[in-house]
């Protein structure tokens, strides 16, 4: 998608896309450098976009491993269906049911969820309600990484998992904060 396309379908939907620029390659080398792709074989996309950081994750991946990208915006799913690789699957849902989607094909435990959604746009409930599907199908000792462009939303991941390590990437527009988070179960 063209910058100036992404700028005007970002203005029109600001509430779902959460932004009007696409992910700078500074910002999808520094949410990639967080995972472990030698030991990934189910990774999650939430909110893939345009697929941006999509293709850098199947850039990394293993051959054996497999990408579900959530994504419900009609303009990016056109995008996304673009890309011609056998280990990305779409999912054209909310990711509330990230759980039953992921059980119906089969996957029960992913070892990275990698998170664009505007969750500061979200009503709170839902957001927690998100972020603890997530949790729930992440494997013990999986990565959950989420981009913002404020820290509001640094609570909800504290909420739900605890531990937080961020990160700035200001070679961005708007600067993005990365939020780390690592499941560890009780």
């Amino acid at each position: 998608m063209k910058r100036l396309d992404f700028l005007l379908e970002g203005i029109k939907n600001i509430k779902t896309t959460g932004t009007f620029t696409r992910s700078s390659r500074h910002l999808c080398r520094s949410i990639i450098k967080e995972i472990n792709f030698n030991e990934a074989t189910y990774i999650v996309e939430l909110g893939a976009g345009d697929g941006v950081i999509t293709r850098h994750l199947l850039d990394k991946m293993k051959q054996n491993a497999t990408l579900f990208a959530f994504e419900i915006h009609p303009p990016f799913l056109e995008i996304l269906k673009q890309i011609d690789d056998p280990r990305l699957v779409i999912i054209e849902e909310n990711a509330l049911h990230i759980q039953k989607i992921l059980s119906n094909k089969g996957v029960t435990e992913i070892d990275c969820i990698i998170s664009g959604l505007p969750f500061v746009n979200f009503p709170e409930k839902m957001a927690l309600d998100i972020i603890s599907a997530c949790k729930n199908v992440l494997k013990n000792g999986g990565t959950y990484i989420q981009f913002h462009y404020s820290l509001l939303a640094k609570k909800l991941y504290e909420k739900i998992f605890g531990n937080v390590k961020i990160s700035l990437q200001v070679l961005n527009f708007p600067p993005a904060f990365i939020f780390k988070s690592i499941n560890i179960l009780d």
